[in-house]
């Protein structure tokens, strides 16, 4: 669905022709990013195992870019147009670059685990402009990064075991890194949006952290996040079926 600003009501741009694995069809989509180069829609199918590119503007259907992706938890792009894809089953993310069909292992993909070289239930991804992965390791309770050629992953948030103390995570979903390489995690059953500083072993909340709920100072299970180029933040307040909008104070990111 796209959303205009100020709309009432959205527009359907991919899918809308029921569940299914035709070309104009889509089965529980769970990601989607924008691919600014071909003007198009980069879709996490999971319920057909793939991933499909689809026209911004006036498409009726989609192309298969990737099949046979197990679980895909996450999608991101970097500024070559490598397409990066976590497998949540397989604990792994992989690399396509274009035209590939089976892809790179970047992070993970030596069992599931959670030793530095492991991830456990891998979800949203974010690729740096040095191509570095970082990846929302879920059941692992943590967020690590993993350099390009990297053979293990380093810590930047949580990994001090499932909690609401603010050096935990509890199943972290969007994760997001700025210019100053603060990051910004959607630390999902804690039902709040966590920053944490470069370096920092302690984060800070900036959105929610008030109890599960649905008033404006509070969210449902928040799986996704993004920034406009005003700085406003928009989070995927899933349990409550809503986006919010925020407006962050990014003076304070460092």
């Amino acid at each position: 669905m796209e959303w205009k600003f100020d709309a009432t009501s959205g527009t359907v741009v991919a899918g809308g022709n029921k569940r299914g694995n035709q070309r104009n069809q889509l089965s529980f989509p769970r990601n989607v990013i924008i691919d600014q180069q071909s003007d198009s829609l980069i879709i996490c199918d999971w319920g057909n195992k793939r991933v499909v590119r689809w026209p911004c503007r006036c498409g009726t259907h989609g192309e298969t870019i990737i099949s046979n992706i197990e679980s895909c938890g996450g999608l991101a792009i970097d500024n070559n147009g490598s397409i990066y894809i976590s497998d949540f089953n397989k604990g792994e993310v992989r690399r396509y670059e274009i035209g590939e069909t089976y892809g790179t292992v970047v992070a993970g993909g030596n069992g599931e685990g959670n030793q530095l070289n492991q991830l456990n239930g891998p979800t949203y991804i974010f690729v740096d402009q040095n191509h570095a992965v970082y990846v929302s390791d879920k059941d692992n309770h943590r967020i690590m990064k993993w350099d390009k050629g990297a053979t293990e992953g380093a810590l930047v948030a949580g990994g001090h075991g499932k909690g609401d103390d603010l050096t935990q995570l509890k199943y972290p979903y969007g994760v997001i890194v700025d210019r100053l390489d603060t990051l910004y995690v959607a630390d999902s059953w804690n039902n709040r949006i966590m920053r944490w500083p470069k370096g920092s072993t302690r984060g800070e909340i900036i959105v929610g952290g008030n109890g599960i709920g649905e008033q404006a100072n509070q969210l449902n299970y928040p799986i996704s996040l993004s920034f406009d180029r005003q700085s406003n933040m928009y989070v995927v307040d899933q349990g409550n079926h809503r986006t919010q909008k925020f407006q962050i104070d990014m003076s304070r990111s460092s």
